[in-house]
């Protein structure tokens, strides 16, 4: 795998995320990742670990998982991300693209949701409850 133009840092009040290296144009594909499907019953088994914050919900049963390799699951959610998540299920495959411009520096951004804009409250804000 290659990523000419995102790192890894620590992200402010996050842990990791991805940041550009240079400015990266709207529409821009970042990375395609395969992904390790889990079956429901492993999905039960790391709901209890460290993994639950890093698997997707897979297809539209939300009882499968997949596992992204890649940079894909150091992506921070944001609500108005700069970047948008695509699952190709059929490919086994998640693809990260940019949805507007991203500046030198900038951590790039997904929403967890899977809606650039959605302001629904996430797993992990629900658990902070």
């Amino acid at each position: 795998m290659n990523f000419p133009f995102i790192e890894i840092k620590k992200s402010q009040n996050k842990g990791l995320g991805i940041f550009a290296t240079e400015t990266i144009k709207e529409g821009t594909l970042i990375e395609t990742s395969p992904v390790i499907l889990l079956s429901p019953e492993d999905t039960k088994k790391i709901d209890d670990t460290h993994l639950y914050n890093y698997y997707f919900s897979w297809e539209d049963d939300q009882k499968s998982s997949a596992i992204a390799l890649g940079y894909v699951s150091l992506y921070n959610h944001q609500v108005n991300s700069n970047c948008i998540y695509e699952t190709y299920f059929e490919e086994k495959v998640i693809k990260i693209i940019t949805r507007k411009e991203i500046l030198k520096g900038e951590e790039l951004t997904i929403n967890y949701n899977h809606d650039p804009m959605s302001d629904e409250a996430t797993w992990f804000e629900l658990k902070e409850d």
